[in-house]
């Protein structure tokens, strides 16, 4: 059992003007014989508070997998991925690669994302886009590796 926690990044989310829709996707799609969601917060678009709430996933939770969804766009409040690539020790760049050109056979604009991936202590961060369609698309298209990957962080074989 993989074990996950989500954290959305949104201003109006986080000040309660507006239901976390992407949030609720990611649970939709985590298939619950193999995905465990043990934590689920919300924090605004802001570099520090992104930051901490990862650090606290990753140092304190346990998780293997910590998903964000919100802020890796093109707009002045998008810092999603400043905030995961600061706290990573290692990145994984091949994530969010993968989820822009499989993105490109559904969109133009998937190759405006700056959606990042690392690795913090033992745990898996990967920023997911803000829009709950294509949340559900992006992580579908990274479903199949995650167990591998959690498998090699760990200290599996490859």
């Amino acid at each position: 059992m993989i074990r996950v926690a989500i954290l959305t990044v949104s201003d109006s989310c986080s000040e309660g003007q507006r239901d976390d829709i992407s949030g609720q996707a990611i649970i939709a799609v985590l298939d619950k014989e193999k995905f465990e969601v043990c934590d689920k917060k919300i924090v605004a678009d802001d570099k520090k508070a992104i930051e901490e709430e990862l650090k606290n996933f990753c140092d304190n939770m346990g998780v293997d997998v910590v998903l964000t969804t919100g802020g890796t766009g093109l707009g002045p409040l998008d810092v999603t991925p400043e905030a995961t690539i600061s706290v990573c020790e290692k990145t994984v760049p091949g994530l969010g690669e993968l989820m822009r050109l499989k993105g490109l056979e559904k969109t133009p604009y998937a190759v405006l994302s700056r959606a990042a991936a690392g690795i913090r202590k033992n745990t898996l961060v990967i920023n997911l886009p803000g829009s709950p369609k294509a949340v559900r698309e992006c992580l579908e298209m990274i479903l199949d590796v995650l167990g591998h990957a959690v498998e090699m962080m760990l200290g599996g074989g490859h």
